[in-house]
């Protein structure tokens, strides 16, 4: 039997969250004869997470196939890439086990890609629900978790100035997917650092051979945020882990003969940032979340001129 459709779940120590991303699924709205297939991709769990999709198997009553995989090198990027090369569908819908989708969220996304075949890749509107509630002005910072509500219509993101869907909710053609270089450079964690940058690399080689990237709002996923995530010395360390992959992601799609130029003015640029929101902002740093965060993110993005992630010490 064809398979039109596959909803690839990267997950780590998921246990808890898995079942109520499942039953969501299960209940998803399906006008359309679209064939479809989950595929539950455990990132070297060290929870119940095998456990509880083997229970979910053994009693699976549904007309689309629940699949397991298991990845053991850490990492959602490399969780990912398992899950293109099993998935058994040339459209592969992502969500993060946190990421609960609409009723009709496979039916948006399948006939998105319907309406605009030369889109490699395309995301959606993430809503947050929060466990507590968020600082003030967060709204400003919001998009670093991954919510994105970009309005009613249909467009086209901007790879070159970097603005790109995350990968909580983000569907992609193999056929795309096959311009990504196999193993990720832009993963894993160094000590004392968290980097970011893994969901738009995939996105930036996509879009280096021709292919758009969408904005598609009628993919509508909620993202479930827990207290810790809201907390001031999470927030730093996550807007200097994605300031930190500026330099790589730009020259992706950059020519050698560029590179001095970007260098130059990321070096220069998140200096000059640094010191004006330094004299904007003075005592307010370390009292503000905002200012301290913006802060955060200039400093890692004035540092990722200097680092390497070739060979990242995953832990």
């Amino acid at each position: 039997m064809r398979v039109d459709f596959t909803v690839a779940i990267p997950t780590y120590n998921g246990a808890k969250r898995l079942p109520i991303l499942l039953e969501r699924l299960r209940s998803q709205i399906n006008p359309d004869p679209i064939h479809w297939e989950i595929l539950i991709v455990d990132n070297n769990s060290t929870d119940e997470t095998a456990q509880i999709i083997q229970n979910y198997q053994s009693n699976w009553n549904q007309n689309f196939p629940l699949r397991y995989s298991f990845e053991p090198e850490q990492g959602a990027a490399f969780a990912r890439h398992r899950a293109v090369r099993e998935a058994k569908a040339d459209l592969i819908g992502f969500l993060d086990d946190d990421n609960l989708p609409d009723l009709n969220w496979l039916s948006a996304s399948y006939s998105f890609s319907q309406e605009y075949p030369k889109a490699g890749a395309y995301g959606g509107q993430i809503h947050g629900e929060f466990e507590v509630e968020p600082p003030a002005d967060f709204n400003q910072i919001q998009a670093f978790l991954a919510i994105r509500e970009h309005g009613p219509n249909p467009s086209r993101f901007d790879p070159d100035k970097l603005q790109l869907p995350p990968a909580a909710s983000l569907v992609v053609r193999k056929q795309a997917w096959n311009d990504v270089p196999p193993r990720p450079n832009l993963t894993g964690k160094l000590p004392g650092l968290f980097i970011q940058g893994d969901d738009y690399e995939p996105l930036l080689y996509m879009h280096k051979a021709g292919w758009e990237i969408w904005y598609n709002p009628d993919m509508h996923t909620y993202h479930q945020i827990p207290r810790q995530r809201l907390e001031r010395s999470y927030l730093l360390m996550l807007a200097r882990g994605c300031g930190l992959a500026t330099y790589q992601l730009r020259m992706i799609n950059a020519t050698p003969q560029q590179a001095p130029l970007i260098f130059t003015k990321t070096l220069i640029g998140n200096l000059r940032r640094m010191l004006m929101h330094l004299l904007k902002y003075r005592g307010k740093l370390k009292t503000e979340l905002i200012p301290a965060f913006e802060m955060a993110f200039y400093r890692g993005s004035l540092e990722s001129t200097f680092f390497s992630f070739r060979k990242p010490q995953i832990k």
